[in-house]
């Protein structure tokens, strides 16, 4: 029943997406759904928010973000140094090298973590390496890395270590007060260029 749920929840949505794509995009490597499915149900795409967070104080120039919301969230806000590509547009052929490479730890993010995971089963399913998702998304990365709750007196050590390492990185990275995330189902539109970091705003919605 639960392997129904995943399937329902991930593949089925990008059997239309999958589809679409050429058939000079399709590699030896593509995966079936149920490969795919299983690699999902692993957890293999994702990367922890503190690991994210320390590649970007230490500008580890291997990391790259990519942001899958729409043009018009990426410019209410984008994480340090990210590129937009909506969703919508993944397949584009002008966006094949930057998904398909070997030189890069691509990490793609969005409010929630759906639409990201979503743009990890395309490239993965098209045999793409590389490519991760930002677990939890903005939704988690404002509110346990850029705004870290201080841990209770009878916490661990280690508790006390994460939360030390996260306000430190908060500070490098601009964080600061306490940001809500509301429900909402961001529409998908065309690709937009480029773009550095903009100044922070909440992010709104949770896919």
């Amino acid at each position: 029943m639960k392997q129904l749920k995943l399937l329902a929840l991930f593949v089925i949505p990008l059997g239309i997406i999958i589809a679409a794509v050429p058939a000079d995009r399709v590699s030896q490597s593509r995966l079936s759904p149920a490969e795919l499915l299983q690699e999902a149900g692993a957890g293999v795409q994702f990367i922890a928010p503190d690991a994210v967070a320390d590649l970007l104080v230490q500008k580890d120039p291997s990391l790259r973000l990519i942001d899958v919301r729409t043009p018009e969230e990426f410019d209410a806000y984008s994480m340090p140094g990210a590129i937009n590509i909506p969703l919508s547009s993944l397949l584009a052929e002008e966006y094949r090298d930057v998904l398909h490479q070997d030189a890069y730890l691509n990490v793609f993010y969005s409010n929630g973590s759906v639409y990201a995971n979503q743009a990890w089963m395309i490239t993965r399913q098209l045999g793409y390496e590389n490519n991760f998702v930002l677990e939890g998304g903005l939704n988690y990365w404002f509110g346990n890395i850029l705004s870290p709750r201080e841990p209770s007196q009878t916490s661990p050590d280690e508790e006390f270590a994460r939360y030390d390492f996260r306000k430190s990185a908060a500070a490098a990275l601009g964080g600061g007060g306490v940001v809500s995330t509301d429900a909402g189902t961001p529409v998908v539109k065309a690709a937009k260029p480029a773009v550095t970091a903009k100044a922070k705003k909440k992010p709104s919605g949770g896919c």
